[in-house]
């Protein structure tokens, strides 16, 4: 199993001198929470972009569809920020369809590892758990639930994911 980390709130740190959270350009928060999972899995961490979501653009999302399309693995997990996973998850859906049998995960957090470990480490579990057992495909894991990433979406004003459809 592959997880690719793209950064977004599940990486992001607090600065104490500049006063602000930053996506720092490592794997440190993704690998404290497998550790914390006590997973049984091969897993394989590549960090790439290290960006908030909000800053990612059609670029960045090509470049994580290129990265994707090119593993040999074909189970996936992408950790990646809440504001447009939606987006790179239709992107990599329209790059990968279901062909080549992959299955594809996306899951972040709402708020930093850093600040909340709970929240980040139970929707990167989800995601880990789920990603052998789903049908080729891309989904999105986070809340508790693993839906077809067109079947989930953020909902802004309470601050979870829910189903939709």
């Amino acid at each position: 199993m592959r997880i690719i980390n793209t950064g977004g709130t599940f990486n992001k740190r607090y600065d104490p001198v500049k006063g602000e959270l930053f996506v720092p350009a490592d794997d440190r928060a993704v690998e404290e929470a497998l550790a914390s999972m006590r997973h049984g899995c091969e897993i394989t961490i590549s960090g790439t972009l290290y960006k908030d979501s909000l800053d990612m653009d059609n670029a960045d999302r090509d470049l994580l569809c290129e990265i994707v399309a090119n593993l040999e693995e074909r189970e996936i997990v992408v950790v990646h920020g809440t504001d447009t996973m939606d987006k790179s998850a239709a992107a990599l859906a329209r790059r990968l369809g279901t062909g080549e049998g992959r299955r594809v995960v996306l899951t972040g957090a709402m708020m930093p590892f850093s600040i909340d470990p709970v929240e980040a480490t139970a929707n990167l579990a989800s995601a880990v758990t789920a990603v052998p057992f789903l049908a080729p495909g891309v989904y999105i894991a986070m809340h508790g639930l693993v839906l077809p990433y067109d079947k989930i979406r953020k909902n802004r004003e309470s601050g979870l994911f829910e189903r939709v459809g």
